[in-house]
């Protein structure tokens, strides 16, 4: 297939492109604004590989991308809870208009699936756990708002012109390539930075908030599968109930997580031990407990029933494992 990765020097977007390559042609567009080239750099000689140096709120440019493409992965976005509360305008611009742009250019190509990250930032104060895609609460923050713009988009898109969307709900992904640095880095890298530099991590609030932590593996395997699952096993699937009206076109939401919980306490606890391994001095470091952030869900955990039955999706890796190989990566390339 010649699939499309936008934001593919990103971390996830990165990860994607280095797998999909073992068997596809792969079109990586990145404006390099979080993205790097190092990410990529390893897959530039590759035949198969296509670098776009380009904005997704180009319309012209997303145009260009997506020619002769069977499938869209969107990625591409600015994300981070704090950074979408210090600049809402730029966060709203990249991710609605940039989405939009992606949405109308795979429709006009006649793409066949539009595979696109969505957050599970969008079940807001929702209290409900584990969370359950088909409800959701109040957004807390400018980036949660507009990750559910996404999907409102993507539904409309599905019932105007039939294109076939599927938006992904990730759940704190971690893994190899996650950037560590910079005042927006998520949780899992800067802990380790910080560890590896014999630094005190700082937790938000008193490190009882608890995340499903999901591993990069995991979430490619659901966009694979997202990907290679046919239209018809997918209306079937969703088709079961006999009582409920027949769905006939795929416009639908999936929780990808391990589907379990970690405690930003137990996650620290659980990376000073994996790098103690390599460094002893790192046993004895503790965190220093700060103020609570603006905008934090207090707890996350997915269902992912819904993945499974749909997908058939099942974790390749828990969170345990994932942290055990993220903190090798780590430490072996941050030294």
């Amino acid at each position: 297939m010649k699939i499309l990765i936008t934001g593919g020097a990103g971390f996830i977007g990165s990860n994607l492109c280095e797998y999909f390559l073992q068997n596809h042609q792969v079109i990586c567009l990145d404006n390099f604004s979080t993205g790097f080239r190092h990410n990529i750099e390893s897959f530039l000689l590759n035949s198969s590989f296509e670098l776009i140096e380009g904005d997704i709120r180009n319309i012209e440019t997303c145009r260009k991308a997506v020619q002769n493409v069977d499938y869209v992965f969107h990625q591409a976005a600015l994300g981070s809870v704090p950074r979408s509360i210090d600049d809402p305008i730029t966060t709203n611009s990249v991710n609605i208009d940039g989405f939009l742009n992606m949405l109308v250019a795979a429709r006009d190509a006649g793409v066949k699936r539009f595979i696109y990250a969505a957050s599970s930032s969008t079940y807001g104060d929702s209290k409900e756990l584990p969370k359950v895609e088909e409800n959701i609460g109040k957004p807390l923050s400018p980036y949660a708002i507009t990750k559910y713009v996404n999907e409102l988009y993507a539904q409309i898109f599905t019932n105007l012109y039939g294109i076939e969307t599927i938006g992904l709900r990730y759940f704190n992904v971690f893994g190899k390539r996650q950037n560590p640095n910079g005042s927006y880095a998520a949780v899992i890298p800067l802990f380790i930075k910080c560890l590896i530099k014999h630094e005190r991590p700082i937790i938000n609030g008193d490190g009882s908030y608890s995340r499903d932590f999901t591993y990069i593996d995991n979430v490619i395997q659901a966009n694979e599968l997202a990907m290679v699952t046919s239209t018809n096993i997918i209306l079937e699937r969703l088709n079961t109930n006999e009582n409920s009206p027949k769905i006939t076109q795929i416009n639908i939401i999936i929780n990808v997580a391990s589907g379990g919980k970690t405690t930003l306490n137990e996650l620290f606890t659980s990376l000073r031990s994996n790098l103690s391994c390599y460094d002893p001095i790192i046993a004895d470091i503790k965190p220093i407990y700060g103020i609570e952030r603006l905008g934090d869900i207090p707890h996350s955990q997915a269902s992912i029933e819904k993945a499974k039955n749909i997908l058939s999706y099942q974790p390749k890796c828990n969170t345990s494992q994932g942290l055990e190989f993220v903190c090798k990566w780590y430490f072996e390339n941050l030294k």
